[in-house]
């Protein structure tokens, strides 16, 4: 059972570690705040998020109990980051309207399907 537990815990550290590379790629290689802001918010939840629930979950197995702490990090960091991301990308579309993306296009009357 503790090879079982050994190795659930290793894949979601490293599917964490992952996830953060991948984070750290975003923000260095995409160009507007818009996506720059996209890819790492992303990673950051689900890297962070994957590598304490491998570290509770390892603590929890090894008999010192459930660390509530953990859980309680977890669980916050999955409602404030993608709330804050969109909280920053709508200050950067007030900040400056003309980096805004462009809306759908209205469907025109030649658009329309046969009747």
């Amino acid at each position: 059972m503790a090879a079982v537990t050994d190795f659930i815990v290793a894949a979601l550290v490293l599917a964490g570690a992952a996830f953060a590379l991948i984070g750290s790629f975003g923000l260095a290689k995409l160009s507007t705040i818009y996506t720059r802001l996209h890819g790492p918010t992303k990673a950051s939840t689900l890297g962070v998020g994957c590598i304490l629930i491998g570290s509770a979950l390892h603590f929890s197995m090894s008999g010192t109990g459930v660390s509530l702490h953990e859980l309680t990090i977890t669980l916050f960091l999955f409602i404030t980051a993608p709330v804050s991301a969109h909280l920053v990308i709508k200050a950067a579309m007030k900040l400056d309207p003309s980096a805004r993306p462009a809306p759908p296009a209205t469907p025109a009357q030649d658009d329309a399907p046969p009747r």
